[in-house]
């Protein structure tokens, strides 16, 4: 009896080491048919250092041709020092004794110029000769540690001083008293994520986030949100919005007779004004208001123009995941309030041609009707108070050629 269980048990260890004997073979025929790599670096990128476009082409234009600097990167040469001073010690690296670590500066440069260009990271690749993996891989990184440096110039006045200061600035530049904010939102080109189906397919027919901002009147946003998928309209971004708990629950110290000014598709209310719905036949004090809020609400139209003409990766669907979307967006509107209220030279252009966006009432589009008309009582009669004071304590001269 012992026998025969020795010669069962021998015959079991037979069969699990020719099983074993078997799977370690497999697995080193699949190693042999591994190539191995020729190097670990291509050896065209390890000349960044004095071939790439900011050991070379950078440096020149740096000292030749300031302007061309400035196209490239959207900053000028000291804007670009001051930003590359705050956030170095966010994102450089330590050397190891494989490799040494990509500088700070190449990374911060091909950061902009993408934000810029929304060119593809093979291109970046071969003009800064850094892989385009590795792009990826700091990209998101550098974004996030230029918001981090640059968030306090997105920020929500917190005294009603701060809000009748912007109250002041919306009437005496653009006829509207006692607005305190323009108020829209602008759909971001995405590509479709996987297994999502139509949650972010638009009206548009497109694949898109939605970016909701508030603006001041010297084109700088106050608030930002960019935390809805494409297939929600603006009176629902709105409403899931921080912005709309604050103005719910009056913590955002506004002043009484404060009010945002928003077009159609967001709700009237006693702290919001749209225009008069063009359902109906309007009267003729009812198209100057529209009119007089629309000049005011363009504000917001021509801040998102601006962003757009000046960081050009908007300007088609932006090729990241969609987790990494919301962070490129909030760095180009820090970016962009940051040039706002520290640089003189920060212009507008669109398509290359500088644009006066004081002088743009004739270039004002119709706007659709997208929300439901019911509103409060106290609401319609606060619009109907604007409109009867547009037409006699408030009028403007040229008003009446708009309609």
């Amino acid at each position: 009896m012992a026998n025969s269980q020795k010669s069962l048990v021998r015959s079991n260890i037979r069969l699990i080491c020719g099983q074993i004997s078997n799977e370690l073979q497999s697995i080193l025929n699949k190693y042999k048919n591994i190539k191995k790599r020729r190097w670990w670096v291509r050896k065209w990128i390890l000349r960044h250092n004095t071939l790439g476009a900011s050991a070379h082409l950078l440096k020149e234009l740096s000292t030749k041709d300031e302007n061309s600097y400035t196209n490239h990167l959207r900053l000028s040469k000291d804007q670009f020092e001051v930003l590359l001073h705050q956030i170095t010690p966010k994102i450089q690296k330590q050397d190891t004794v494989m490799r040494a670590a990509l500088p700070a500066r190449i990374k911060l440069e091909i950061t902009l110029r993408y934000l810029a260009t929304g060119d593809c990271f093979s291109s970046l690749a071969a003009l800064y000769r850094i892989p385009k993996n590795s792009i990826s891989v700091f990209l998101p990184e550098v974004c996030t540690s230029i918001y981090e440096c640059l968030s306090k110039y997105i920020m929500v006045p917190n005294t009603e001083e701060e809000w009748k200061k912007i109250q002041n600035e919306f009437y005496t530049r653009w006829n509207f008293p006692n607005c305190v904010g323009a108020l829209n939102g602008k759909h971001i080109l995405i590509y479709c994520p996987t297994k999502t189906g139509s949650e972010y397919f638009n009206y548009k027919h497109s694949f898109s986030v939605i970016l909701l901002a508030v603006v001041d009147a010297n084109y700088c946003f106050t608030y930002i949100d960019i935390s809805t998928n494409g297939c929600v309209n603006d009176a629902r971004v709105f409403s899931k919005s921080s912005f709309y708990k604050a103005l719910e629950n009056k913590t955002l110290n506004v002043p009484l007779n404060g009010v945002f000014v928003a077009d159609d598709a967001f709700p009237l209310r006693t702290d919001m004004l749209k225009p008069y719905s063009r359902i109906r036949k309007l009267t003729t004090a009812q198209k100057i208001f529209n009119y007089r809020l629309s000049r005011a609400r363009r504000i917001v139209e021509n801040t998102f123009g601006i962003l757009t003409s000046r960081f050009r990766i908007l300007e088609k669907p932006i090729p990241l995941t969609v987790k990494n979307v919301p962070i490129i967006i909030k760095t180009i509107c820090s970016l962009h309030n940051w040039l706002r209220k520290t640089s003189v030279e920060y212009f507008q252009t669109i398509n290359g041609n500088s644009d006066d966006y004081e002088r743009c009432d004739s270039r004002l589009k119709n706007v659709t009707n997208y929300s439901s008309n019911n509103y409060s009582t106290s609401a319609g009669t606060l619009r109907d108070t604007y409109a009867e004071q547009f037409m006699t304590t408030e009028t403007v001269p040229w008003q009446w050629n708009m309609i």
